[in-house]
């Protein structure tokens, strides 16, 4: 098979070369995968951005993929021959809080990721695809998806009725925006383009705000909440953004910390946040419980994710994760692997 392999740290480090076809063994699944994407943390984790909490060297990073059950070891039930699958991103968080064996089973970070023709899993680290989406459309879910799901619906309980912030137009952003719109919410996005602004209306946001036109988009996010503040936002940016999007919330609000694409260093007013009562809280991603919630409502809703118009291939990682740090993209990345 063909894989990307990280020799060590660094893009131009990372080379398509041929592997042993490997076999499922007893519990275990052969995947074909046909379709992978891109979440910041893959570019992180190229780069060696997660220092000695994850490996560099010989390294199939990506970890969001997806495609079709080509064999199963014995004692498999889940799956069989044929079967479309997605894999879980924490392949040992299956249920309930996790423990530090399951926070350090994120494929394509100390394991070995979807950047590969073929991969073999245990049983429990893969899910059904819903049968609208495509591979692509599969593929964006498992990071993403499920870091959105959790924000909006099992950490942030967003309600009918509610307001949310989302930040910007990747891939977690859309799903958020997606995911509110879904439990009845009103939803404000934000974005440095125009273009990237319209596209977000066609998802189904009620407001837009551009925020290299107004850098200080609180005040207008509280405007449109008649002065109230928001019940929720959805926090991508980290330092340059979390100031605003503490200010914007309403007295008992909520801010869902996900990403660090503005920096991760910041300094706060903390009484802002202690005497207005403002819940602070992380995000990572979730259990395979909450994947499987989560594809269900995908299904039930023929909800389709967001994906970017451009496509590459997977000799082509290194240039779609400099496609991705550009920051031009809409959605998530595509690459397409067989």
């Amino acid at each position: 098979m063909r894989a990307a392999v990280l020799s060590k740290a660094g893009i131009d480090n990372l080379s398509v070369v041929d592997l042993p076809d490997p076999e499922p063994g007893p519990g275990e699944v052969l995947v074909r995968v046909r379709a992978a994407t891109l979440n910041y943390r893959d570019l992180l984790t190229v780069e060696g951005g997660y220092g000695s909490r994850q490996r560099t060297e010989n390294l199939i990073p990506v970890s969001d993929g997806a495609g079709d059950v080509v064999a199963v070891g014995e004692g498999v039930t889940r799956f069989a021959a044929g079967d479309r699958v997605v894999a879980n991103f924490f392949q040992e968080w299956l249920s309930g809080e996790p423990d530090e064996a399951g926070l350090h089973s994120g494929l394509g970070g100390q394991v070995d990721g979807m950047a590969c023709e073929l991969r073999v899993l245990p049983e429990y680290g893969l899910c059904h695809t819903p049968g609208h989406l495509t591979d692509a459309e599969a593929a964006a879910l498992p990071c993403a998806g499920l870091t959105a799901w959790s924000a909006v619906f099992d950490q942030g309980g967003v309600k009918p009725g509610d307001l949310v912030l989302t930040q910007g137009s990747g891939g977690v952003s859309a799903f958020a925006l997606q995911f509110a719109k879904l439990a009845g919410a009103e939803v404000i996005s934000t974005s440095s383009s125009d273009a990237k602004l319209e596209r977000l209306r066609d998802l189904g946001s009620d407001h837009l705000i551009n925020y290299v036109d107004t850098p200080e988009w609180a005040r207008p996010a509280r405007e449109i909440s008649g002065g109230r503040g928001l019940d929720l936002v959805v926090e991508v940016g980290g330092a340059g953004t979390l100031e605003q999007s503490i200010k914007a919330v309403r007295l008992g609000g909520a801010v869902m910390l996900i990403g660090v694409l503005s920096g991760a260093n910041h300094e706060f007013r903390l009484p802002l946040v202690v005497t207005r009562k403002i819940r602070l809280e992380g995000v990572t991603c979730g259990s395979r419980e909450q994947f499987e919630a989560m594809l269900r409502a995908v299904d039930q809703n023929g909800l389709r994710p967001a994906l970017d118009d451009q496509r590459f291939d997977l000799d082509q990682l290194p240039a779609a994760l400099a496609h991705l740090r550009e920051g031009r993209h809409f959605g998530k990345v595509v690459v397409e692997i067989q």
